[in-house]
């Protein structure tokens, strides 16, 4: 924060206000101090409220809010963890399902479950579910 300050990145610096205030109020609502991976997940929330925005500006026909949410979305990802690869994402979900022990689509929910836990924010869990079903899926 004190970097886009200094540099007097105005953007930046109204994107990490509010992820800072983001972070405090889940604090404030859990009444304990939160450990990196709660902070990661009000950073992924503040994303998903993003895309939803940023679809909703869209069918407005909002282009500059549009311009402007995908930008604070670019911001708050470089607070994530690096996002896999298409080649990894496909190996890594090969493993979830071979770790959950998942045979049909029935049993999609083991797997998003065993995903969720070992992707830590490195995985987009909106797309993730297709990908899964269509791998379940028999041919």
């Amino acid at each position: 924060m004190q970097a886009a300050m200094r540099s007097g990145d105005k953007p930046r610096l109204s994107v990490l206000r509010l992820a800072l205030a983001g972070v405090k109020q889940r604090e404030v609502d859990t009444r304990r101090p939160l450990d990196d991976a709660g902070v990661q997940s009000v950073i992924e929330r503040m994303i998903k409220q993003g895309r939803d925005s940023v679809s909703q500006y869209r069918d407005g026909g909002r282009q500059d809010l549009v311009d402007k949410e995908e930008a604070e979305i670019k911001v708050l990802q470089t607070y994530l963890p690096q996002q896999l690869t298409e080649a990894e994402l496909d190996t890594f979900l090969a493993e979830c399902i071979e770790a959950a022990g998942a045979m049909s689509v029935k049993e999609l929910g083991k797997v998003m479950g065993v995903i969720k836990t070992r992707a830590a924010g490195r995985v987009d869990m909106s797309t993730v579910s297709a990908r899964v079903r269509a791998m379940l899926t028999p041919d």
